[in-house]
């Protein structure tokens, strides 16, 4: 397993995940051996955004002898009313419904006290500002949640949450296709097919979190790495072509910030094909390969930072140029913390000897010489 850090907190997590929506429908049996292979594995990040008491409780169960190899995502405003989840704000439905998360996964602390699914700007400012906060607060100072998390499908309230110095981690959704998608205020807008026809590349919006994140040191952790599982489907790509899960992962995983993808599986198979990620060769993580063969590719001519181009005969490291132009080109002027990352970079944009042996290399025909050329401009 690889591990990465989670902002100063000192937690350090794997790239991959265990995301545990799918157990409602399990046996507490299936869902032991399910976690049991977790841990062999090395899998230690558990996020339960589920109301659900069921699985709250079959989660608790596996668990229970090994709380301590487990850091847990749990949610704040994630409820059980009739029967039924239901996201809300509250307190008289929020306070009841954390408790029984403690109670249900048997433990008296979580590690990272997410704020449940905020995806329109205007709750986002209205529940930092009023009660909820209060209590989240509350929760800190009592040391019943670790760390302030917020989970969110929309790059604005991402990024308002990484200028939160009380937020370390935002659980946010990655994968090729949501990165070609603007900011929306409505998750459905990811799904619908019809919505990608004239869409190119990585959003500017996207890329401004992904830049904020490094520069605020707020962790990225992923969900929906598969967009549902139509990533996955030819018919339901919006790609018109399948990718792999390893695919999928290896772009997430070189997206800055992102420190781990939770997953979500119904079994052992499923989880063996993420996990086949930390062993699988570089030709079969290159999504390049897929999507520049794809009928309805939308990232010809953009960089996304594959690393085919290399090696270069100069030493640039071209595909975190590339990087940190696309990120400064999202702001009226550099911001110092991209200027930075630049500026130590040994080989920059300035030593390109125009030999165009990167381009002959790059899958999706990027102007890597005018993209040095516009770079060694734009940070002189």
């Amino acid at each position: 397993m690889e591990f990465r850090s989670i902002a100063d907190t000192g937690i350090e997590v794997g790239v991959i995940g265990f995301g545990a929506e799918w157990m409602v429908d399990k046996s507490q049996d299936e869902v032991n051996k399910l976690v049991t292979y977790c841990m062999d594995n090395d899998v230690n990040l558990l996020d339960c955004w589920m109301s659900d008491p069921s699985v709250r409780s079959k989660l608790g169960k596996a668990i229970k002898d090994n709380r301590d190899k487990w850091y847990i995502q749990g949610h704040i405003g994630s409820t059980w009313q009739n029967k039924q989840y239901v996201r809300t704000r509250e307190m008289d439905k929020v306070i009841p419904a954390f408790e029984d998360l403690l109670e249900r996964l048997g433990t008296d602390y979580i590690d990272l006290g997410m704020i449940h699914y905020v995806d329109e700007v205007a709750e986002y400012e209205r529940i930092t500002n009023n009660e909820f906060m209060d209590y989240v607060y509350k929760l800190k100072e009592d040391n019943i949640i670790h760390h302030i998390g917020l989970s969110t499908h929309n790059p604005e309230v991402a990024m308002k949450a990484c200028d939160n110095p009380d937020i370390v981690l935002v659980m946010f959704s990655i994968n090729p296709a949501f990165d070609m998608m603007p900011a929306t205020e409505s998750i459905d807008d990811y799904f619908e097919l019809d919505n990608y026809g004239n869409l190119y590349g990585i959003q500017a919006e996207r890329q401004e979190l992904y830049e904020k994140a490094m520069k605020t040191n707020t962790a990225l952790t992923v969900m929906k790495p598969y967009a549902g599982g139509r990533l996955l489907k030819q018919e339901e790509s919006p790609f018109g072509v399948a990718l792999t899960p390893v695919q999928c992962l290896e772009y997430i995983l070189t997206r800055p910030s992102a420190k781990s993808v939770l997953v979500g599986v119904n079994d052992i198979t499923e989880l063996d094909g993420a996990l086949e990620y930390l062993s699988a060769s570089d030709e079969d993580r290159n999504y390049s390969r897929i999507l520049t063969t794809a009928p309805k590719s939308s990232y010809l001519g953009q960089c996304t930072y594959c690393g085919h181009c290399a090696p270069c005969s100069a030493n640039i490291d071209i595909k975190t140029v590339n990087k940190f132009y696309d990120l400064a080109v999202t702001h009226d002027s550099i911001p110092d913390s991209i200027r930075d990352h630049y500026n130590q970079l040994e080989y920059k944009a300035d030593s390109c000897t125009k030999c165009g042996m990167c381009m002959d290399r790059c899958p999706f025909k990027v102007d890597i010489i005018d993209m040095m050329d516009k770079t060694r401009k734009l940070f002189e």
